[in-house]
């Protein structure tokens, strides 16, 4: 599908501004940079996954040869509770310290406990060694169900459940229990035509970004504070360590450097406030760069979860109720994405009697990170396999049951929300009437699935600068971290409302101390919220121009017109080339800078279909054809919003058939390589097609609405159904591997 409106840049595929340094090598990212003096840092982290700190003892370490500065918990100030965003989620400041460097007790095999700084990296390993840490071991608690027991061992101590708003009074592990409730859902129950109860278990999987965290710190003399480190956001890396070591944010300066993926698992921090406390003993940089297995152990993955979802249709066809009990592992310290579960998992679909709860539990694990879409992939995978079934039992075709219960402009999302313009059924339509569901698929062992999905986006705050160069082009900076090619995209809409080239713009990402206040690229917000600041930018650029050229021609600034980059009045023109040329002329150098807080962002929504094949000698699936269609608002960039779309769906492949985090009974993960976590590569996945289903957010200046988190949410479900037609099976459990694909066919026979 088009768009309506036709634009001169948005809707081309440039070259990206920075691809030639990437392809070469020429770009920096965190690990590469090189300090004079520089120090190597090692974080010594726990063989246990629950146990006290009885004693650190590092008098031997910090007696060894070549090593400058040991810390631990014991030089991070001592922070009281306090609630504080952080991405797509809040955190209690306490929690996240303790999480930086485990102080009374350590909650996850991987869990940070000392770190060295030392002259080489081999000095800082050994160092390590001469830790010397004295434990006592407690019973871990591993999945949400176990957590949940009266008779679990406590994590914190101080932990309370909130209970719909009200707080417990007796430890637990149940951080919170929220609900959504709309209607009379055993009303509807009692007199539904067609009733679906099933339970479903997920595993915990990481993000599986390809460059591993790191962070360079210099705590200078003056006592400011440099960190350079990958990150999906500058601000966030600075607001947080600010916090964590109390001290202000205009002593420190966040460069962010080239990131190697991040997909929600660098938002928070681990090394940033190690590397500045041993900088600042050391009175030297320090650079810490995590080996796989520490990011694998010890930081952030998405939630393992324990869902029950029940549902109800009338003979018509029309969904009647919706009930879900959501089980989120949080890890060591409270904040699941379960709130966003909860959003997504009914999302798509309209619900007049609908009840959703949702449970926030701390387990024996990392503390779980944000992950594309967090929350939403293990709750549509729940819905989108119900949601299958009963289609089955009524015999409607998926697609069609989908249609005729999907939510239009005007429906109201389970949380009460009402939808704006949203492009569902016309993406649903698009992934009917596509070559891929109107083909035939034969074959034993062969099956179909279709699943649906929702994100709903976000926008918040970001800012842009941009300073006309001598030349006539544009220098314009932006304060997103680019993940996904989002200086063109940004670049793109700048150089729409200038009505100039794109390679007039030349775009760059900024420093805490360059640009304004930028939230991090997270949330399907960066195209969105930062273009819209870069459509800002560009209007008050116009007005600057106009100004500069009604000074110089002596008239009134309403009488100059402006086009394409030429300001015209009475005859008389100038370029911009013109403008920049003779700024000496023109007052001086022009410049301008924009901040919103963008609101109004579009959900997204995305209709997947896939062909599998089942081996039912060895349980393995192979992809046979993938097909996603989405409603993408307006692409700016339609390469990016491809390629965001096949990520999405690799990753999702991952999570449904293969990825998990495997620990033993003492809580020690097993698989902390990409040799034994296994992630899809190109020789696990088929081309994949998409469909870009072009329906403008009337929010957005440009129609924009989110497009990076949407494309994880339904593969797993899809992935499930087709299972199910290839094998006759239904599985409840993800990953679904070979093992339990086995499992599933023995227990059939």
């Amino acid at each position: 599908m088009t768009v309506e409106k036709q634009y001169e840049v948005i809707g081309t595929r440039p070259i990206r501004p920075d691809g030639t340094d990437k392809v070469t090598g020429r770009a920096l990212y965190g690990a590469d940079i090189r300090l004079p003096g520089m120090l190597y840092g090692m974080v010594l982290r726990s063989p246990h996954a629950h146990a006290r700190i009885l004693s650190i003892d590092t008098r031997k370490a910090e007696a060894l040869p070549g090593v400058r500065a040991v810390v631990t918990a014991a030089d991070l100030p001592d922070l009281e509770s306090k609630i504080s965003e952080l991405g797509e989620g809040t955190i209690n400041l306490r929690y996240q310290s303790n999480n930086v460097l485990a102080r009374d007790k350590v909650l996850y095999f991987g869990h940070a406990v000392a770190a060295v700084a030392a002259t080489s990296i081999h000095v800082a390993e050994e160092a390590l060694g001469l830790i010397d840490v004295q434990y006592e071991v407690l019973k871990p608690v591993l999945t949400a169900q176990e957590a949940m027991r009266p008779d679990a061992p406590i994590l914190l101590e101080e932990l309370r459940t909130d209970e719909l708003g009200a707080k417990g009074t007796t430890p637990t592990n149940i951080a919170e229990h929220s609900q959504i409730s709309r209607g009379d859902v055993e009303k509807a129950f009692a007199e539904a035509a067609v009733v679906v109860e099933r339970e479903f278990t997920t595993a915990t999987v990481h993000q599986g970004y390809i460059e591993p965290q790191n962070s360079t710190a210099l705590w200078n003399v003056d006592d400011q504070l440099t960190i350079w480190c990958s990150t999906q956001g500058a601000f966030g890396v600075r607001d947080q360590v600010a916090e964590i070591l109390e001290i202000p944010v205009s002593k420190i300066k966040v460069i962010p450097m080239e990131i190697g993926g991040g997909f929600g698992g660098k938002i928070g921090v681990y090394l940033e406030p190690i590397a500045a406390l041993l900088s600042k003993k050391a009175r030297r940089p320090v650079k810490l760069t995590m080996s796989r297995a520490e990011v694998l152990a010890a930081t952030g993955p998405t939630s393992g979860s324990y869902m029950r979802i029940k549902m109800a249709a009338n003979r018509e066809g029309r969904i009647t109720a919706a009930q879900a009990y959501l089980a989120y592992e949080a890890g060591a310290y409270p904040g699941s994405p379960v709130g966003s579960g909860a959003a997504v998992i009914f999302a798509p679909y309209k619900l007049d009697n609908v009840l959703i709860d949702s449970y926030d539990v701390v387990v024996n694990k990392p503390r779980a990170a944000a992950y594309r879409a967090p929350g939403g992939t293990n709750a549509a995978y729940a819905a989108e396999v119900v949601v299958d079934e009963l289609a089955e039992k009524l015999g409607m075709d998926p697609i069609d049951f989908r249609i005729l219960n999907g939510v239009r402009e005007g429906d109201k999302h389970p949380g009460g929300s009402e939808y704006p313009r949203i492009g569902y059924i016309e993406t649903l339509q698009a992934a009917k009437n596509s070559p891929h569901y109107q083909s035939k698929l034969e074959g034993p062992y062969r099956g179909r699935g279709v699943a649906a999905g929702y994100w709903g986006n976000y926008g918040g705050k970001s800012s842009a600068s941009a300073s006309l160069n001598p030349d006539g082009t544009i220098s314009l900076v932006e304060g997103s971290v680019d993940i996904g090619g989002s200086r063109a995209s940004i670049a793109m809409q700048l150089a729409e409302t200038l009505g100039v080239a794109v390679d007039c713009i030349r775009p760059s990402v900024g420093d805490t101390d360059s640009v304004g206040y930028t939230e991090g690229t997270y949330g399907s917000r960066t195209t969105f919220a930062t273009g819209w600041a870069a459509y800002e930018l560009g209007n008050k650029l116009i007005q600057e121009f106009k100004a500069r050229a009604a000074a110089y021609w002596e008239v009134d600034p309403a009488q100059v017109a402006y086009a394409k980059g030429v300001l015209t009045c009475n005859g008389r023109r100038l370029t911009l080339a013109d403008l920049g040329s003779q700024m000496d002329d023109m007052g001086g150098p022009i410049s301008a800078s924009a901040s919103v807080r963008a609101e109004k962002w579009g959900p997204a929504f995305a209709v997947h279909i896939v062909d599998v094949e089942v081996d039912p000698e060895t349980g393995k699936v192979d992809v046979l054809r993938y097909t996603a269609a989405q409603d993408v608002g307006t692409a700016i960039h339609p390469s990016y919003v491809e390629s965001q779309i096949h990520g999405g769906v690799a990753q999702g492949v991952g999570w449904g058939l293969n990825e998990e985090y495997v620990y033993d009974a003492q809580g020690r993960l097993l698989n902390a390589s990409l040799l034994d976590y296994r992630m899809p590569t190109a020789l696990d996945l088929p081309m994949i097609e998409t469909i870009l289903v072009e329906v403008p957010n009337p929010g957005h200046p440009y129609g924009v609405r989110g497009v990076g988190e949407v494309p994880i949410v339904p593969p797993a479900g899809a992935l499930a159904n087709a299972i199910y037609r290839a094998i006759g099976v239904r599985l409840n459990e993800l990953p679904m591997s070979p093992a339990r694909i086995l499992a599933a066919l023995a227990a059939k026979k």
